[in-house]
């Protein structure tokens, strides 16, 4: 074993570089990576603050806030990914800022197609006869024989408090695992019963799936109503978002924890992995990021009335009205 452990070179086995060591081992062709990703990830922030300026502009409280929320997610990855490449120590809390954003982009999200719809009055006046699907995704996709429950207002409150723990909890999470980094009780690579990352993680997935149920109960519900509001587009850039920045990091992360991805010093096969992950997320969320620019940057009008028919029977009824007037007059 000794022998083995001598072939192996030492820099595989230390800490995340500096980020002056990262500039001084590129090469040319790493030079013009890093200069590319970088004009992307800074192009995505400076698209993304051009449509807040028109979302601003154009579109009404509440709905211009929500709007912006949800179109900075993937922005804001990007640039905590950027960051994350060029100072490596600082991986864990680019990501942990990342995935505390999109927390509260999954409540945000949910609230958006409310506002899509008028808000809650409006959406409880539209659909307050109809019920929701409750087996979709990701909770009950495989249970169709669940019972549809009444659209009620104390049931968007469910719905709403689904997503919202997910912003909340998520938050103080990452809090409480940056804490525990500093008194070095968090390390993502222990994995033993003893660690504190095998007991958290699990834990926050589950929290993870509990707000993400909600979304796609709503979504199901509302993808009609909202199409003229291209919410199926949308909805999908969401769901894109959440499996890149997610599931994507996630199986890049435990590749690199069983060695399945070779050391390259001065990167450990963890901070090798970790960077492929962030190099992959800044590609994605400017092409992302772009996409959404066609979705949300446009004019916002106002959803038809429920009831075509109605308005046109209630349009019709009044000229009548007038015509009968005018004969008794006569």
């Amino acid at each position: 074993m000794d022998n083995l452990n001598m072939t192996i070179d030492p820099s595989c086995l230390r800490e995340a570089p500096l980020a002056v060591d990262v500039i001084k081992q590129l090469d040319v062709f790493g030079i013009i990576l890093y200069s590319c990703l970088t004009l992307m990830a800074a192009v995505s922030l400076l698209v993304y603050l051009e449509e807040c300026v028109y979302v601003y502009k154009k579109v009404p409280s509440p709905k211009k806030t929500t709007i912006i929320w949800v179109i900075g997610a993937a922005p804001v990855i990007a640039t905590m990914s950027c960051l994350g490449l060029w100072i490596p120590k600082a991986i864990m809390f680019t990501e942990m800022t990342s995935s505390s954003y999109f927390a509260i982009v999954v409540y945000k999200f949910l609230i958006l197609m409310l506002e899509e719809c008028g808000g809650d009055e409006e959406f409880l006046r539209r659909c307050g006869k109809g019920r929701f699907r409750i087996s979709t995704g990701p909770c009950c996709c495989c249970c169709p024989c669940l019972p549809r429950v009444p659209v009620t207002r104390r049931m968007l409150t469910i719905l709403k408090f689904g997503s919202l723990q997910f912003a909340l909890l998520k938050t103080v999470f990452c809090i409480i695992c940056i804490v525990l980094w500093t008194n070095g009780n968090f390390d993502l690579t222990d994995l033993g019963i003893t660690g504190t990352a095998i007991w958290i993680n699990p834990f926050v997935g589950i929290l993870t799936i509990i707000a993400l149920w909600p979304v796609a109960i709503m979504f199901m519900h509302v993808r009609n109503i909202l199409r003229s509001q291209k919410i199926i587009p949308k909805y999908a850039m969401y769901q894109l978002v959440l499996v890149l920045s997610q599931l994507q990091t996630a199986i890049i992360n435990i590749l690199a924890l069983n060695g399945s991805i070779a050391c390259a010093p001065p990167f450990s096969s963890q901070v090798r992995g970790s960077l492929m992950s962030q190099q992959l997320l800044i590609l994605e969320m400017f092409i992302i990021t772009l996409v959404n620019r066609l979705l949300f940057r446009r004019h916002y009008d106002p959803l038809p009335a429920a009831d075509q028919h109605e308005k046109d029977n209630a349009e019709n009824a009044t000229i009548i009205l007038h015509r009968e007037s005018g004969d008794n007059m006569a």
